[in-house]
């Protein structure tokens, strides 16, 4: 009698491993899809086109690293740029983190309507940002706007805010604190996992409000301000929006930030290969910052109750 040969009488491992998965594959299929086309093709097209002059209607062009060359010794508007989205990330990510953590610490008493408060202060988060943009636009107007009409009332002139080049910047910095609900909600859902045994033993000892605070609630917080703050960094080198519409990074180039000037680069000058170069100079340049960030951890971070 005759044995079959073990590669016909078992299915090999590939038909297995798809009889077991394939019906998941198929329904993620549209998500690979968009994934691989949207995604993975254009990051790796763009490491090409970096090396490249392309302008959307010519075919790429070689020009090896002319374009990094161009950015770092050539090009003052990549410096002032890149200095105004830094001093934009230096002042507004520690202010959004201290603001979503009073609003977080706040808004976690147990006071009457807790919830609709809550809903108040998280709602500006999900507000479009070219909705937020063209509310502040009026808002910060120095003739009809809010501010300066409620300074008149106590007999105060206030700036152009949108138009001077003094307070442009700083305007754009103290607008992101309107948006400061989306981690003000991370941050309360990481006070109510701090176990409430520990308050109570700190208070047993003879601990005040504030040393509860000091040395319970915010060392156990700090997983969550180290998330914010990373993501507070990786955003404030991609903002671009309310700039974008705002000020059109005036005056005279005063909020002119990094994500600006790429776009105008690449879609006002067509001058993608070196859209391209900046693209991947700023994302170096975030890793290194946030690896930074991810080092120092060790020392401010603390895991676990």
């Amino acid at each position: 009698m005759n044995t079959p040969h073990p590669n016909h009488s078992t299915p090999s491992r590939l038909k297995k491993w798809v009889r077991k998965n394939g019906t998941g594959l198929l329904f993620i299929s549209p998500w690979l899809i968009g994934f691989l086309c949207f995604t993975i093709g254009p990051f790796f097209s763009s490491i090409y086109l970096s090396f490249n002059a392309y302008d959307l209607i010519h075919p790429p062009k070689w020009v090896g690293g002319a374009n990094y060359s161009t950015l770092l010794h050539d090009d003052p508007l990549f410096w002032s740029s890149l200095g105004i989205t830094v001093k934009y990330a230096i002042v507004s990510v520690p202010l959004g983190i201290v603001a979503g953590v009073g609003l977080a610490l706040l808004l976690n008493t147990k006071v009457k309507g807790q919830t609709i408060f809550r809903t108040i202060f998280y709602l500006p988060s999900i507000v479009p940002a070219v909705a937020n943009a063209v509310v502040f636009s009026w808002i910060l107007n120095p003739e009809i706007g809010l501010v300066n009409g409620i300074l008149r009332l106590f007999g105060v002139e206030g700036p152009a805010w949108l138009s001077d080049t003094k307070w442009a910047l700083w305007s754009l910095i103290f607008m992101s604190v309107w948006s400061v609900g989306g981690s003000m909600v991370i941050y309360l859902a990481g006070l109510q996992d701090i176990p409430v045994h520990l308050y109570e033993a700190a208070t047993l000892d003879g601990a005040s409000a504030y040393q509860r605070l000091r040395k319970v609630t915010l060392p156990l917080l700090t997983p969550v301000i180290f998330f914010n703050l990373v993501m507070g960094i990786i955003g404030s080198f991609q903002y671009f929006t309310e700039a974008f519409v705002m000020t059109k990074g005036g005056p005279e180039g005063s909020t002119s930030f990094y994500a600006l000037y790429l776009f105008q680069r690449a879609w006002q000058y067509l001058d993608m290969g070196y859209a391209c170069a900046m693209a991947w100079l700023v994302f170096v340049i975030v890793m290194a910052i946030t690896g930074i960030v991810f080092q120092s951890q060790k020392r401010w971070v603390h895991f676990g109750h």
